[in-house]
């Protein structure tokens, strides 16, 4: 079981050290601005640039992040995204990502009250896909060609999950 708490500076370099590379650099961040080679710096300044980016950091007993995640509302208050999820190499297999998910669609649906969460995947994540589908999220589309990573293209699914779907008895 991990914990959840804010972002803190201190996380960084943890967290930039998940990123092993321009190819996992791309699929977790896509057209987020960072680039290659990704420092801390560039997570702290992207968090301290955007007040409105709720940002979860899961950690283990001891306080080392094992999973980092944003959730950011619309200015009306109706819908939120979540985005940036990375998972610890460490802490992949384990229930960190479900963990965390699912701390972000609390924070979303019960804090914020949001009627609709979305995020965005890329088709060659099919694990991240299989986690989201558990969790209730269905896919509404695909975002042909979206990002630009290795000379390549990539399309975006984007998934939501509505507040009463959220709440409905799941496995």
């Amino acid at each position: 079981m991990i914990a959840f708490r804010g972002f803190e500076p201190g996380d960084a370099a943890v967290i930039a050290s998940w990123v092993d590379g321009p190819h996992a650099l791309a699929t977790w961040s896509g057209n987020s601005g960072f680039t290659w080679p990704f420092t801390p710096d560039q997570l702290v300044d992207a968090h301290a640039a955007d007040p409105a980016r709720h940002v979860i950091v899961g950690t283990e007993a001891d306080g080392t992040p094992v999973a980092h995640l944003i959730v950011l509302p619309d200015r009306r208050g109706w819908s939120a995204r979540i985005g940036l999820v990375l998972v610890a190499p460490s802490g992949q297999g384990r229930g960190h990502g479900a963990a965390i998910i699912r701390a972000a669609l609390r924070l979303a649906f019960e804090e914020l009250q949001v009627h609709r969460v979305d995020l965005g995947v890329y088709p060659h994540n099919a694990g991240a896909i299989r986690l989201y589908e558990r969790l209730g999220f269905r896919r509404e589309g695909v975002l042909r060609e979206t990002t630009l990573a290795g000379g390549q293209w990539w399309s975006t699914i984007n998934m939501s999950l509505l507040d009463a779907e959220w709440r409905e008895p799941r496995d």
